[in-house]
């Protein structure tokens, strides 16, 4: 088979794009995975479909997937790389607010340059049974046993689900361990993305993500939302934050309750290439 993809990137969080707007999606989990892989294929934390909307109100949708060939239902690095392509395909104009599609419904794009995008990720989601995750009722924080000790986590929805645990020390080794072990905890009937903060002000955070479907990576847009939502929650940080991630940096604004978060931060190409492989 033959594949004609983009390689972009968020701040090191990388993606394959392939342009399905005309004929449509047809990768299997196995070509997926074959794909992924950093050696005998291109290599990536999630590869986008660009396609024809679903909602008549949204001017495209896109899908996603992990490494691994399952589905994903929001990456924030990955909606700003969806408008930057658009604005190179020609589809999306400098300072031009648009909705897109994603599997988790529908987020609005503002184009700030060629190279910069902000997005409204909608309202963080608290409420256990939409995260999902297993508890009785909201809290800003729950206790969690996993891999033999007891943690502080706090639980959020962007559109996929988040734990989040603050940190004194990102270099940690235990974290190598906590973070598989967040992503896989049956309390999060759907797994969970694992993300430890670290306070460095009101206004500055440093984290690290351990992504369900991915592994590790060096930046995640949902994860990044995440963590200041939960802090923004308990009081912790105020309404604008800068968070840094090993691939970069990227600002959230939240006001709290009732006000939909938006995260703005660049988005890269790579290269352009044609894949010639199939599963294997």
């Amino acid at each position: 088979m033959s594949l004609r993809f983009s390689k972009m990137h968020g701040i090191g969080n990388d993606f394959v794009m392939v342009d399905a707007r005309a004929a449509g999606f047809a990768l299997d989990a196995e070509e997926i995975r074959a794909l992924a892989d950093r050696h005998a294929g291109v290599g990536f934390d999630q590869l986008i479909s660009i396609e024809p909307p679903r909602d008549a109100s949204c001017r495209f949708y896109y899908g996603l997937w992990n490494a691994d060939g399952s589905s994903a239902n929001q990456c924030g690095n990955g909606v700003r790389c969806v408008a930057a392509w658009l604005h190179r395909a020609g589809e999306l104009t400098l300072g031009e607010t648009v909705r897109l599609e994603s599997p988790s419904g529908p987020v609005t794009v503002r184009l700030l340059a060629a190279d910069r995008v902000t997005v409204d990720m909608g309202e963080p989601e608290f409420r256990p049974a939409q995260i999902p995750f297993d508890a009785a009722a909201p809290a800003e924080r729950y206790a969690l046993d996993t891999d033999g000790q007891t943690l502080e986590i706090g639980a959020v929805s962007m559109g996929n689900p988040h734990a989040v645990v603050t940190v004194d020390d990102l270099g940690a080794p235990a974290l190598y361990r906590l973070g598989p072990a967040l992503t896989g905890h049956p309390r999060f009937a759907q797994g969970a993305n694992a993300g430890f903060v670290r306070i460095v002000d009101r206004g500055h955070l440093r984290l690290r993500v351990h992504e369900r479907g991915s592994g590790w990576t060096r930046a995640c847009g949902t994860g990044a939302c995440a963590a200041m939502a939960v802090l923004r929650l308990r009081g912790e940080v105020d309404d604008s934050v800068q968070v840094d991630l090993p691939g970069g940096r990227l600002q959230i604004d939240w006001a709290g309750p009732g006000h939909t978060l938006w995260m703005t931060g660049p988005a890269a190409f790579a290269f352009e290439g044609e894949w010639l492989g199939g599963a294997h």
